[in-house]
């Protein structure tokens, strides 16, 4: 593809209204939320709340099958929410090994 018919494609009302629309900026706020579990991952595991993780990781199952019923399909907010709900079962999976998991001996 060319500069030029690149740059006519983006130009393009249809790609305006996308980009002035709340299927774009939605999900582009949303972010926020699977950014900052990315970044808690290298936190202390005896920070993590067990129930906001479970919460965080439902809300994000659900608003997945929503982004993908929706018409037309939003797939950046479908991409948003499986990358939260990824990052939370990890946060999950941090929680319970810390607080279940098998105990050093030494303690």
């Amino acid at each position: 593809m060319s500069i030029r018919r690149g740059m006519a494609t983006t130009a393009s009302k249809e790609w305006r209204d996308y980009f002035m629309s709340t299927h774009f900026w939605g999900p582009v706020a949303n972010w926020g939320i699977p950014l900052a579990a990315l970044a808690d991952t290298q936190k202390s595991p005896k920070f993590i709340s067990g129930k906001m993780t479970l919460a965080l990781t439902l809300y994000s199952c659900i608003f997945m099958r929503f982004a993908y019923k929706v018409q037309p399909r939003n797939w950046l907010l479908f991409a948003c929410h499986a990358t939260n709900a990824t990052a939370q079962s990890v946060q999950g999976l941090r929680f319970l090994h810390y607080n279940y998991g098998e105990k050093d001996q030494s303690e």
